[in-house]
């Protein structure tokens, strides 16, 4: 299948794709521009290029999204990374597992971090942590620090599978503040991270449908021409969520409250379109492609799991909660 770029542009031609990297190697490897920055005028570019990565392979925009995520808390913080490495974001909390900031004449992270992907071949990360009085702030760490220990733990899913998460033990690990605490979550930024995800996903839901759409071109079937005309439209309500979201981002023009709304919107939405579009893929190409088809069945597959980083009804909870404390929206 031709690789080709996506827009969030109405009615935008899709025009040759940008050099996309094979592996997740070569993607950690590959020097990403430094100017492609939320809320800098450049949001919708930035999107654009994490859903053309999806669109290829959901495993290489798993990798890279958060690289440039770490950068852009990096930049927003006053303190952007010019050193060439590769980063992560390690912003999971998991029952059981606590991790701790600690100043002991200089800030060290001591207990267990869960999800920390790619932690046995990134550089550093950006990694939250429990302070004493109760909050939580965010520390850049090396992740070639000797405390560092990878937890053993397998990655049981047929999706994602280069991209393995696993758990890492920190073990009196030096720490650098990154913001004051409870920067990390309060800035306007960290929901505008969160939709850059949203991004990766939409990605991934194209490069199903274009194996649903390379489908009806070859056969003249009626069923296929209607999943195929289903799965536009739920595209569509995807591209035009990112493409508003990415506009109100440039402009500054939601508060805190708004930006957290919007991605929560975003997210659910694009979510949704992803699980339909599996759906639709399923019923019009049946089982051939899945069982023979290596780069089909791992489209799938990761996208399975990717997705799943939306909470579903949990998020749906948390937003109606917020809502019924205001006036209605809408």
């Amino acid at each position: 299948m031709v690789d080709a770029a996506v827009r969030l542009a109405p009615f935008g031609e899709s025009g040759p794709s940008p050099d996309v990297p094979r592996t997740v190697d070569d993607a950690l490897r590959t020097p990403w521009p430094d100017d492609l920055l939320p809320g800098t005028g450049a949001t919708r570019e930035l999107w654009e290029l994490l859903a053309t990565l999806g669109a290829a392979d959901l495993g290489v925009a798993r990798a890279v999204e958060p690289h440039l995520d770490a950068r852009a808390i990096l930049a927003q913080a006053g303190v952007p990374d010019r050193g060439g490495r590769t980063w992560g974001v390690f912003a999971a909390e998991g029952p059981g597992v606590r991790l701790d900031a600690v100043d002991d004449g200089g800030w060290l992270l001591r207990g267990t971090k869960p999800w920390c992907s790619l932690a046995g071949v990134l550089d550093a990360a950006l990694v939250t942590a429990h302070l004493a009085d109760g909050g939580r702030a965010l520390f850049a760490v090396d992740l070639h620090d000797p405390g560092v220990r990878l937890l053993d733990q397998e990655w049981a899913s047929r999706g994602l599978t280069e991209i393995p998460s696993t758990a890492v033990a920190f073990d009196d690990v030096a720490a650098t503040p990154v913001g004051a605490p409870g920067w990390y979550l309060e800035r306007p930024g960290f929901w505008w991270g969160g939709i850059g995800v949203a991004a990766c996903w939409f990605g991934g839901a194209v490069g199903i449908a274009r194996r649903v759409h390379a489908e009806a071109a070859r056969r003249d079937d009626p069923l296929l021409a209607m999943h195929l005309g289903a799965v536009d439209h739920r595209l569509e309500d995807a591209r035009r969520a990112l493409a508003e979201a990415a506009g109100l981002v440039d402009a500054h023009a939601l508060d805190a409250a708004q930006g957290r709304l919007l991605a929560k919107r975003v997210r659910a939405t694009v979510a949704g379109v992803c699980e339909d579009v599996l759906g639709r893929a399923a019923h019009a190409l049946g089982p051939a492609p899945l069982a023979l088809e290596a780069e089909h069945a791992k489209r799938v597959a990761d996208l399975q799991v990717y997705v799943r980083q939306q909470h579903a009804e949990r998020d749906d909870v948390s937003s109606g909660r917020a809502l019924a404390s205001e006036a209605a929206p809408w």
